[in-house]
């Protein structure tokens, strides 16, 4: 069992990473790393690397679940939900004041100068921790191959999901072949994904949204955009939110720090006022907290085992390869003048030249020149 910190300390982490965590799951899992790996050592690389690929291996907000694995691994129970809430709550406050204010006056407020240099900052932070999750993860020619593949796959437009369990059986398939020894994958087979949770209630009422969006946080893969193509089928062809509300809900969800699943305490405000907000926020991250307290303790078991241990290897890489494949994708849609090229080359110089520099240092860095230069 690795060594336990306080639980004050994990607060205080998980505070920090909510309130300046811009930039989505792969920015939020790079400035984890450099607070529990780089600046704290709490972990070594090799076990961040393990819980990255475990978390890309069950549904739900990935950044959120990354989180709650941290707190579990350094404080138990208690720190599985400190770390959690006290990285959730501070998009959700916000999320929830804009939500009021939105709802009073039907306009969000002006803050694009600020996004428009804050997002290439982001793009600087996360090419800084694939470089050293990359170098960790990458340890034979196999796996590179297969990091090359899952990344050109993934720019094609195959599923993420696919692509993990894929690239992990076929590594599990090759070291089955090559040792002919069994080796068993009930442990992995047996993680409780939870598949379909039907409503009973048909009128828009808390317990509706309670409903929908725990069954959305249980079953749902990949990134914040996929959650709001449920979204849309869901609550806008149902007539409970109009489009323009889910557009502006997905607005809310780039431009605030923290999970972009924040975004659906703006709808459930929207919805149904300040209890509707509270029930869509805990029903859409309720999942997150039960699956990863399930899955946790079985990591060690997975290390063990040779054949868990080589899927899990593979599982890593594939992880890595999506990061690289969001951040290509995000410098294809921000990096459009040289304004912002030049933002990007200023954060690369800071993560890579002073790595002593914390991200929030970067962050703020990124958004102020965005306000000069906008």
């Amino acid at each position: 069992m690795s060594e336990k910190v306080s639980l004050k300390e994990i607060a205080k982490v998980f505070t920090k990473l909510g309130i300046i965590g811009f930039g989505g799951p792969a920015a939020h899992i790079a400035m984890m790393r450099e607070e529990v790996v780089v600046q704290r050592k709490w972990m070594d690389e090799q076990h961040f690397l393990d819980l990255l690929g475990a978390t890309n291996l069950i549904p739900g907000p990935n950044s959120t679940e990354m989180a709650i694995h941290i707190g579990y691994d350094k404080g138990g129970w208690k720190g599985l939900i400190i770390a959690g809430l006290c990285f959730i709550l501070p998009a959700v406050f916000l999320t929830g004041v804009l939500a009021y204010f939105y709802k009073l006056y039907g306009q969000l407020p002006q803050v694009q100068p600020f996004i428009y240099g804050i997002k290439p900052a982001i793009i600087a932070i996360i090419l800084g921790a694939v470089f050293s999750l990359a170098k960790k993860s990458i340890n034979s020619t196999f796996l590179a191959f297969l990091g090359l593949i899952v990344l050109v796959a993934s720019l094609l437009g195959v599923s993420e999901i696919f692509l993990l369990f894929g690239a992990g059986f076929l590594a599990y398939a090759l070291f089955f072949i090559k040792t002919r020894k069994q080796n068993t994958l009930q442990s992995l087979i047996a993680l409780p994904l939870i598949l379909s949770i039907q409503s009973p209630f048909c009128s828009t009422t808390n317990r509706q949204l309670f409903w929908i969006f725990l069954k959305i946080g249980a079953i749902l893969y990949g990134s914040g955009y996929v959650l709001f193509a449920f979204l849309d089928t869901e609550l806008v062809q149902t007539g409970l939110l109009t489009r323009e509300q889910l557009m502006d809900a997905i607005a809310v969800g780039q431009f605030t720090p923290g999970p972009v699943f924040s975004s659906v305490t703006f709808i459930g405000f929207q919805i149904n006022g300040l209890s509707g907000a509270i029930l869509s926020t805990v029903a859409i991250f309720l999942p997150s907290f039960i699956l990863v307290a399930l899955l946790n303790p079985l990591m060690k078991k997975l290390r063990n085992s040779k054949g868990l241990s080589v899927f899990l290897d593979a599982v890593n890489v594939a992880s890595v390869a999506l990061i690289v494949a969001v951040c290509i994708t995000m410098t294809r849609d921000v990096l459009l003048n040289w304004q912002t090229l030049v933002i990007t080359l200023l954060s690369g110089i800071l993560v890579f030249k002073f790595k002593k520099v914390n991200s929030a240092f970067i962050v703020l860095v990124g958004a102020l020149l965005g306000y000069i230069l906008y």
